[in-house]
């Protein structure tokens, strides 16, 4: 957490993720136009960002393209935040948004997590594909077959039967790669969004990178930015402990309804 603290400590690492936050997933090129500054010195301070673990950088054909990961900023809010005041926090930065103006632009970023599992690809994939295991840390049964092409549906776990996010598999590569659809009204005349999980084995640690793309508008990139980070904390706790934390689970539906 030391290095975290170090790369926020910097005016100009804070405005590069300020950059990636209005618009996530930018090259080297595009990140140095939005904030005026030499190549090589760019470069350093995401070295150092991404050392933090506050940036993500994914290769698209030849390009970098960087994302901002709120894994750690996610910790920190965990424990020294979230505990304490959330209700008057949440209301004071309800506040702050009606009062502030933002730009909207056509096309939403996409959004990317990333964090890191003791766990084996196996255990993570399973994790991610048994309607039991996402019913404990996810409150919904994720039910497919998860093949290419086939249904799946994000189920309430409360016997309820009630279906609030249904989707195709796009990809399927156990234990390293699935790409699914999300779609909470099927009838609505727009393309859903496409989350991918990549998986990556080093040694005894998975790393775990959601991807979620093709997002319609802004008020679904917020839900899946708060969202997002709980699901997959719940799950790397499950795995790591046997237990959930002791927080409600988040529901995928409440973030993709726009």
């Amino acid at each position: 957490m030391d290095a975290v603290f170090k790369a926020l400590a910097d005016g100009t690492r804070r405005l590069l993720l300020d950059r990636l936050r209005e618009h996530n997933g930018q090259t080297l090129r595009e990140l140095c136009e939005r904030v005026d500054m030499a190549r090589q010195s760019l470069t350093q301070h995401l070295d150092i960002l991404e050392r933090a673990g506050l940036v993500t950088v994914l290769r698209r054909g030849r390009a970098r393209v960087h994302y901002i990961n709120p894994t750690p900023i996610h910790d920190i809010e965990q424990r020294w935040i979230s505990v304490f005041d959330r209700p008057r926090l949440n209301v004071l930065r309800a506040i702050k948004n009606q009062a502030e103006e933002y730009t909207m632009t056509a096309t939403v970023p996409s959004y990317v997590y990333v964090t890191y599992i003791h766990a084996s690809a196996e255990q993570v994939w399973k994790a991610l594909t048994d309607a039991d295991l996402t019913a404990q840390y996810w409150s919904h049964e994720n039910v497919s077959d998860w093949q290419p092409g086939s249904p799946w549906e994000h189920r309430r776990a409360d016997g309820s039967g009630k279906v609030d996010v249904v989707g195709r598999v796009l990809e399927s590569e156990p234990p390293t790669k699935l790409v699914l659809t999300f779609e909470d009204s099927p009838e609505e005349d727009r393309s859903p969004s496409v989350v991918t999980f990549s998986v990556e084995s080093h040694r005894d640690i998975v790393r775990l990178t959601v991807t979620h793309e093709n997002l319609p508008n802004e008020q679904m990139l917020q839900g899946i930015s708060s969202g997002w980070p709980s699901v997959i904390a719940n799950l790397k706790s499950l795995l790591e402990t046997g237990k959930v934390l002791p927080q409600a689970p988040w529901e995928m539906d409440s973030a993709v309804r726009a």
